[in-house]
C-alpha cells in the first residue's frame, strides 16, 4: 500500500511542475526516502534523474514557443556542470558516515542530508508563500552580467549535487534579476538548467551507486505522465493561488522532516 502511494506521488510530482513550473522537485527526495524506504544517499540520485528527465520534457513546450534562452543557459549551466558533477563524484562519498555527536545523538551522514534538505525546503516554502515575483522592465538587448551568473551557477549546481533538487525557487529569479530575462522566458530556461545540470550530476553517481532501473524508469515515466496532466490543469486551475497552497504544504513538511530527523528518532 505504502509502495503504491509512492508511486502516486511520483504522478503528482509531475502535476505540480506541469501546474507551476517547479516545485515538484522539492518532494522526490522525502517521498523516495519515507514513504518508499530507500537511503538518502541512493535518493538524491535517483531524484537527479527524475527531476533532470521530468524538467527536459517540461521544457520542450517552452522550446516551441521560443521561450528559452539558450545563451543564458550556457552560461548558467557550465559552472553549474562542474560543481553538481564534483559534488556527486567526489564531495558526497567523501562526506563521514558520522558528523558529530551531540547529547548523545549521532548525527549520521543520512540525517545530515535530510536536515539539509529540510533547510532547502524552507527556503523553497518561503519562495512560493511570498511569491514575489521579481519586476523588470523588458528590455530588447537582455544584459548578461557574467560572472555574478556563473557563481549562481555554481551555488546551485552544489545544492543540486547535495540533495538532488533542481534549485528553480534560485534560478528564476537570478535570470530575471541579472540577465533581466521576461519572466516566462525564465522559466523555460530554468527548466532547461535543471535538467541538464540534474542529469550530468546523475552521471557522477553511476560509478557510486547501484541503479535499479526498473524502479527509476518506473518513477520518472509517472511523473512525465504527471507533467502532461499538470499542463492540461492549468486551463482550469490558477497556477498563482496553487502556488502559494503548495508552498503551505512544503512548509509543513519540511518541519515534519526536522523534526522527524532531530526529536521522532
Amino acid at each position: 500500500m505504502i509502495e503504491i502511494l509512492g508511486f502516486a506521488f511520483a504522478i503528482l510530482i509531475g502535476v505540480s511542475l506541469g501546474l507551476i513550473g517547479g516545485g515538484g522537485s522539492i518532494l522526490t527526495l522525502p517521498v523516495l526516502v519515507y514513504l518508499l524506504g530507500i537511503s538518502p544517499m541512493l535518493s538524491t540520485a535517483y531524484s537527479l534523474f527524475i527531476v533532470g528527465s521530468t524538467s527536459l520534457v517540461g521544457s520542450f513546450t517552452y522550446m516551441r514557443k521560443n521561450l528559452v534562452s539558450y545563451k543564458t543557459a550556457l552560461i548558467f549551466a557550465i559552472p553549474s556542470f562542474i560543481a553538481v558533477y564534483l559534488t556527486r563524484k567526489f564531495l558526497m562519498p567523501a562526506l563521514p558516515d558520522t558528523f558529530f555527536t551531540i547529547a548523545g545523538m549521532e548525527i549520521t551522514k543520512n540525517i545530515a542530508i535530510m536536515l539539509f534538505f529540510g533547510f532547502v525546503m524552507l527556503m523553497a516554502s518561503y519562495s512560493m508563500i511570498t511569491d514575489k515575483k521579481p519586476e523588470v522592465e523588458e528590455e530588447k538587448e537582455l544584459k548578461y552580467n557574467i560572472p555574478l551568473i556563473a557563481l549562481e551557477g555554481a551555488v546551485v549546481g552544489t545544492l543540486t549535487g547535495i540533495v538532488g533538487a533542481g534549485g528553480g525557487f534560485l534560478i528564476i529569479p537570478a535570470l530575471v534579476l541579472l540577465v533581466r530575462l521576461p519572466m516566462k522566458m525564465a522559466v523555460g530556461t530554468s527548466l532547461l538548467i535543471i535538467a541538464a545540470k540534474s542529469l550530468v550530476g546523475f552521471l557522477g553517481d553511476l560509478s557510486n551507486q547501484v541503479i535499479d532501473w526498473k524502479f527509476l524508469l518506473t518513477f520518472t515515466a509517472l511523473s512525465i505522465v504527471g507533467i502532461f496532466i499538470g499542463s492540461f490543469l492549468t486551463k482550469y486551475i490558477p497556477g498563482d493561488k496553487l502556488k502559494k497552497s503548495f508552498g503551505w504544504f512544503v512548509l509543513a513538511m519540511a518541519i515534519y522532516i526536522i523534526l522527524k530527523e532531530l526529536v521522532l528518532k
